[in-house]
């Protein structure tokens, strides 16, 4: 995917801004910088969505501004109303496939917490947790196929050269091109990587410093239990307690999606408004 920080789009924006741009105008500008900064100093999903939920309640303040309607044409109105279609449809995936995750998760802990373990069943249960794991990794990948698509074709049509209607084109067009990178690193965080690969980040010396997330460190203990002879209590132990990092993880990044995507709909009736109005 196009990385939405690049160089032109920065040079297109900042050029077209009015000298006298409304101060709503510059907070959102703002609010974009800071969550593209947030992607490069890797911050957390919960952060990076508090960010998105923020920019959209400034957003949908754009769009109630009398600026907006006389700047934004029906051509455009319908751009951004597709736009904010997909993003809609986008939050409603990921929030679908962090819920499943989660269940899976936490069935997997009562499983486990039901068990001794040196039982045999154990590797039936890590076995139904990975055709889960499987099934909504497919989900993801062609999710982030989607997505690389959706990215290319974000951008808004200027009909005129209205100092205030660039403007106002070009925030709504990065809001989206921000949104969509935000939604590609939340679903990239849960997709299945190789096991061998993740067992060897996870292996690596400290002096390395390489970072496992909590999704590949329970995929990392998985595979060394799905792969043993004897389930040792400890390496339970172990596991549980990485699922129940990675379960309050995954609900609290739920509530996160939640809010974003009340958000999300709010801007689009507000766009909806200005349509028909």
């Amino acid at each position: 995917m196009a990385d939405v920080s690049s160089s032109s789009t920065s040079h297109v924006r900042s050029s077209s801004l009015p000298s006298n741009a409304h101060p709503l105008v510059v907070t959102i500008e703002e609010q974009l910088s800071r969550l593209k900064a947030s992607k490069e100093t890797s911050s957390s999903t919960s952060h990076r969505l508090g960010g998105l939920k923020e920019l959209y309640e400034r957003v949908d303040d754009l769009i109630h501004l009398p600026l907006t309607k006389q700047a934004l044409g029906v051509q455009q109105l319908e751009e951004v109303l597709d736009g904010s279609l997909k993003l809609l449809d986008l939050c409603g995936i990921a929030r679908d496939v962090f819920s499943r995750m989660r269940e899976s998760v936490l069935a997997l802990e009562s499983s486990l917490r039901r068990r001794s373990g040196g039982e045999s069943g154990l590797a039936s249960e890590v076995r139904a947790f990975m055709v889960t794991r499987k099934e909504l990794n497919k989900m993801i990948c062609q999710c982030l196929k989607n997505l690389k698509g959706m990215n290319q074709n974000c951008k808004l049509t200027v009909l005129e050269k209205d100092s205030e209607m660039v403007a106002v084109v070009s925030i709504l067009r990065e809001a989206e091109e921000i949104s969509l990178s935000v939604f590609e690193s939340l679903l990239s965080s849960l997709s299945l990587p190789k096991p061998k690969s993740v067992v060897s980040k996870l292996l690596h010396s400290k002096r390395e410093e390489v970072e496992a997330t909590e999704a590949e460190k329970v995929d990392a203990e998985l595979s060394l239990i799905k792969s043993g002879k004897d389930i040792k209590l400890g390496q339970v132990q172990k596991l549980l307690k990485g699922l129940d990092s990675f379960q309050s993880t995954i609900k609290e990044t739920e509530e996160e999606l939640e809010c974003v995507f009340r958000r999300l709909l709010k801007t689009r009736v507000s766009l909806l408004n200005i349509l028909n109005n």
